[in-house]
């Protein structure tokens, strides 16, 4: 089951068929430990199919209304790999392996909501930055109570040349505007996603592949559970919060963004996020 935000209203897709929410809180209807249970009780009657496959093609937004969006760091070890490579000359890349070892993992804050951008939206490389990134990460929305109900494809833009500068360097590297980007839907299944779902980042520069390589989100050290637990320790989060849960697929060194390139996140059984670099 789909849950689309959109400028029109709020959709449910099931089984290639739409329906409207009628809902007036984004907040209040994806805060619920029940969503999908709540969710199958307003099929009852499906509207157009192709006025919803409109709202849909032409006026997504990104699945947020109030939460905050944090983000977990190496939790692959593809990721561990490339962050010990770029922190060698400051003397920081043995942090990364110890943080990938350790029992506490990495979390830190990634966005507000408005710093999101949705489906078709563009996406930000910083201007005091020479090497830009996506991050295709599979992001989880967990309520208020710590229940996980949703996920959702995540881009987290990441500046290599400032963290490899400094770890300290970390916020400015991941946290600016437009650094975030969530869609196309929340997907909302009955049961925990599968750990052989698919990750896919393809980037496209003049229309041609620049860069494509995929990932299960079974290579994860950590358990999503796991990363949620000490995210909630000491936050409580009062329209619940989105969890990037770190990212597998990583460029080669000599490969930075470009304004104009074209990056598509695609998660089975979610879809694919699409955005313009700016």
């Amino acid at each position: 089951m789909k849950l689309y935000k959109t400028r029109f209203g709020t959709v449910v897709e099931l089984e290639n068929q739409f329906y409207s929410v009628p809902v007036d809180s984004w907040d209040e209807l994806i805060n619920r430990d029940d969503l999908h249970e709540f969710l199958t009780t307003l099929t009852a009657v499906a509207p157009s199919t192709d006025e919803f496959q409109s709202w849909t093609k032409n006026g997504l937004l990104a699945p947020i209304g109030r939460q905050e969006v944090w983000a977990s760091g190496v939790t692959y070890l593809r990721s561990r790999d490339a962050r010990m490579e770029e922190s060698k000359k400051s003397g920081g890349d043995n942090f990364y392996d110890r943080v990938y070892a350790a029992e506490r993992p990495e979390l830190f804050f990634k966005s507000t909501p408005e710093r999101v951008m949705g489906p078709g939206q563009k996406v930000r490389i910083r201007a005091d930055s020479t090497w830009n990134v996506p991050e295709p990460e599979l992001t989880l929305f967990i309520t208020s109570s710590g229940k996980i109900v949703g996920y959702t494809c995540g881009n987290d833009m990441s500046s290599r040349s400032i963290e490899g500068e400094n770890p300290l360097y970390l916020p400015q590297a991941k946290s600016y505007d437009g650094s975030a980007a969530l869609g196309p839907c929340l997907y909302v299944p009955e049961t925990p996603i599968s750990p052989e779902t698919q990750i896919q980042l393809e980037i496209l520069r003049d229309g041609q592949t620049a860069f494509v390589n995929n990932i299960a989100i079974n290579q994860m050290k950590r358990q999503h559970t796991e990363l949620v637990s000490y995210l909630y320790r000491e936050c409580s989060f009062s329209f619940g919060c989105f969890l990037m849960t770190g990212t597998g697929i990583v460029p080669p060194d000599s490969f930075t963004l470009q304004s104009g390139d074209e990056v598509r996140i695609t998660i089975e059984g979610i879809g694919t996020l699409e955005n313009v670099v700016a």
